[in-house]
Formats: structure tokens, C-alpha cells, sequence
């Protein structure tokens, strides 16, 4: 993955010293948007690519193992609606042990992470090994918890959270169609535009400390209420070869930007000072675990 040139000149530098030696009378700039650059690691979406209907009846319905490989092998080949490629910028300010209040700008993706065209997609669940496979090759990251609230507390359209019954069915391609159809209709029926960030339909994978010290597990977080409460607290209780159809893959850019400058959000957050602003369990230790 290609760092940026900011967070390469702060390679051997704790990159808060870094960052603030190049901030005394720096402003925060315009970051109502996202450079279109950080998706250019993403390839084209192929002319002849199935729509996620098509994808959907090819890769049936069992055989976890299998699906994984083809959800894989779709993305990084660029079969992903278009609108995703339109990041959004998400803010989170934090008032640093020093005094020191900092904001920090990170990029997600509208919407989680899918399979297909714009008219016809499939929003793919997927399990750890996959997901940060996938985020690390496209230059991205899984969010932290606090990323996670900070997107659903500044999301265009809060979706109210609809789970299906639970069993032995919820890790199947059909839960995971059904699940997304009910979303689609969702969506539809409150007019939400093409791209708008969305959140409150599934739950987020995302990196934890806890996964350094339960290695082989996943961590899950989210899927909130519409009063704010997530229905899954942090969770590492499945095994990191699980996915279920209310998970859902939030990329986040690997640049963020602190007060207005480009960072590696990898760096950020195992950064001593810094990694507040973006974790609420300090440096996250298994920042660079997933997806190298």
C-alpha cells in the first residue's frame, strides 16, 4: 500500500511530534469533501461484470468457503457500484492529554461495502480474512468502534435497524439477499439519494484490541438504534471465519487528515498521542495485523 508523502517524511518520527512541527501555522482547509484520488486504487468496474442479482445465483447457496473467495475476487476487480467510490468526510475532534484539541478527518464509503452495479448490487457480508484482505489491497481500512459512531452520529440517513430471525440460516447467501432486498426497500421508501451516507443498516467488522488478545476472532460493533444505542456492543464472540448477513464491510481511506494534513491512519492510530482521536481504547495495537 502506498503511504502518503506527509506520513512517509514522518517514517521513523513519533507522528504527533511530526504532525504539530508542521502545524504551528497551518489551517485546517476545506475538507467538506473527499479527494477523488483515494479510491484510484480501485480498478474500473469491468463492462461485462455481473450485477449482484447475477452474482448472487452464481455463487448459490452454500459453501462459505467458496463465496468468500468469489466476493473477494469481484471486488478487487472492480465490480463495485460506483456511488461507493464517493467517500465521505467524517470529523472527530478530541481535546489531547496536552490541551491540545485536534480534529481529524477520515473518508468512509457511503454505504458497506457491495457486489454489482448501481441499478443492481449486493451488499456483501464477509469474514475477517477476507475483509481486511480486501481493505489492505485497495489501500483502505476496517473503522474502530469510535469511528463507527462518529459515521452514524454524522450520517445523511439513519436507517432504523430491521434483524431477521436468528438460527443456522443468517450466514446464508439467501439471508444475505433478503437482507439486503429489505434495505433496498427501506432506502426507497424514505427517497434516500444514490450515495448519501447511510447508516443503521448492519453492523460493522472493525479492529479492536481485543483482538490481540483473542487472536483467531472478529470483532463486531454497532447496528444502532434510532436513539443512538447500538444493538451489538463490541463483540468478539465469533470465530474470525464468521459473517452473517447483518455484518457489513465500512471502508475507511488509509489517508486521514489531521487538521487539514494527510496522515497514514495506520500510523495514527498506534501513534501514542494521536490514536485518541480516532480509538477509544488508546493505540490500537492490532492496527497493523489486519490487512498486511
Amino acid at each position: 500500500m502506498t503511504r502518503t508523502a506527509f506520513g512517509s517524511a514522518c517514517a521513523g518520527v513519533v507522528l504527533s511530534l511530526c504532525l504539530w512541527s508542521g502545524l504551528a501555522n497551518a489551517s485546517a482547509g476545506d475538507m467538506s469533501k473527499c479527494p477523488s484520488t483515494l479510491t484510484d486504487s480501485i480498478p474500473q468496474r469491468p463492462s461485462a461484470a455481473p450485477g449482484g442479482s447475477e452474482f448472487a445465483g452464481r455463487i448459490g447457496p452454500d459453501g462459505a468457503q467458496l463465496r468468500e473467495a468469489a466476493i473477494k475476487d469481484e471486488i478487487l476487480r472492480g465490480n463495485v457500484p460506483r456511488f461507493l467510490l464517493g467517500l465521505k468526510p467524517v470529523t472527530l475532534t478530541q481535546r489531547l492529554a496536552n490541551g491540545r484539541e485536534v480534529t481529524a478527518t477520515i473518508c468512509v464509503m457511503p454505504d458497506y461495502l457491495a457486489v454489482g452495479s448501481d441499478r443492481d448490487f449486493l451488499r456483501v457480508p464477509m469474514n475477517l480474512h477476507t475483509a481486511a484482505d480486501i481493505a489492505d489491497h485497495l489501500g483502505f481500512m476496517l473503522p474502530t468502534r469510535k469511528m463507527v459512531d462518529a459515521i452514524h452520529e454524522q450520517s445523511d440517513v439513519r436507517l432504523r435497524p430491521q434483524p431477521m430471525q436468528p438460527g443456522p440460516a443468517m450466514a446464508s447467501t439467501d439471508y444475505y439477499v433478503r437482507h439486503n432486498r429489505s434495505v433496498a426497500e427501506q432506502i426507497a421508501s424514505l427517497n434516500v439519494p444514490l450515495g448519501a451516507l447511510v447508516s443503521g443498516n448492519k453492523k460493522d467488522v472493525v479492529i479492536s484490541n481485543r483482538l490481540a488478545a483473542q487472536p483467531g476472532r472478529i470483532a463486531i460493533y454497532g447496528w444502532h438504534r434510532p436513539g443512538g444505542e447500538p444493538i451489538q456492543p463490541l463483540s468478539t464472540v465469533h470465530g474470525a471465519n464468521y459473517a452473517d448477513y447483518s455484518h457489513g464491510i465500512r471502508l475507511v481511506s488509509d489517508t486521514v487528515y489531521i487538521d487539514g494534513r494527510p496522515a497514514a491512519i495506520r500510523e495514527v492510530l498506534t501513534d501514542p498521542v494521536l490514536a485518541a482521536i480516532l480509538s477509544d481504547e488508546g493505540p490500537v495495537r492490532t492496527a497493523s495485523l489486519l490487512g498486511t
